[in-house]
C-alpha cells in the first residue's frame, strides 16, 4: 500500500509539475501575445494622440482666426458708427456756419456764442479725424462734387463753394459741393 501511495503522489506530483508546465508555457504565450497587443495598442495610441494633438492645433488656430475676425468685424462697425455719428454732426456744422453767414458780420454775443460752438464742435470732430476736405488745390473729382459752373473761375479751379466737404480718417465722408470754372 505505501507503494501505491507512493505511486500515486508521484503520479500526483507529475501531473502538477504537467499542470505548472502547461501553465507557464500558455503564460509565455500570453505574454509573448500580449506584447505584440501592447506594442500593437501603443501605435494605436500614439496615432490617436497625434491625431487629437492636430485636432486641438486646428481648434486652437480657428479660435485665433475667429477672435482676429470679430476684432476687424468690431473695428468696422465702430467706424461705420462714428461715420454715420459724423455726417449727422456736419448738419449742425453747416446750420452753425449759415448762422454767422446770416449774422453779416454784425459783431454780437450771440454771434460770438455761435462762433466758439462751432469751433468747440470742430475742433471735436478733429479729435476724431473728421477734417475739411481741402479746396486749395483745385478740383478733384474724388474729394468734391461739381454742381454747376461759376462763370467767373477758371477752367479746373473752384469759384464757389456751396457746401464744405470732410473726410474721416482720409476717407470721404461727403463731398464737397462746388461750382467749376470752365
Amino acid at each position: 500500500m505505501a507503494t501505491e501511495q507512493n505511486q500515486d503522489a508521484q503520479d500526483l506530483g507529475q501531473e502538477q509539475a504537467e499542470q505548472q508546465t502547461a501553465e507557464t508555457q500558455a503564460e509565455t504565450e500570453q505574454v509573448d501575445v500580449s506584447v505584440e497587443d501592447l506594442q500593437n495598442q501603443i501605435t494605436k495610441l500614439e496615432e490617436s494622440l497625434k491625431l487629437e494633438k492636430a485636432r486641438t492645433a486646428n481648434a486652437v488656430y480657428e479660435a485665433q482666426k475667429s477672435v482676429e475676425r470679430i476684432q476687424r468685424d468690431a473695428e468696422k462697425h465702430k467706424e461705420t458708427v462714428i461715420e454715420k455719428f459724423a455726417k449727422e454732426l456736419l448738419d449742425s456744422v453747416d446750420n452753425l456756419e449759415r448762422a454767422i453767414q446770416a449774422a453779416g458780420g454784425i459783431e454780437s454775443p450771440l454771434l460770438e456764442g455761435v462762433e466758439l460752438t462751432l469751433k468747440s464742435l470742430l475742433n471735436t470732430l478733429e479729435k476724431f479725424n473728421v477734417v475739411e476736405v481741402n479746396m486749395s488745390n483745385g478740383f478733384n473729382a474724388d474729394l468734391h462734387q461739381a454742381v454747376g459752373i461759376a462763370p467767373d473761375a477758371k477752367a479746373g479751379e473752384i469759384g464757389t463753394v456751396l457746401q464744405k466737404g470732410y473726410t474721416l480718417s482720409n476717407r470721404l465722408l461727403r463731398p464737397a459741393m462746388v461750382l467749376v470754372g470752365q
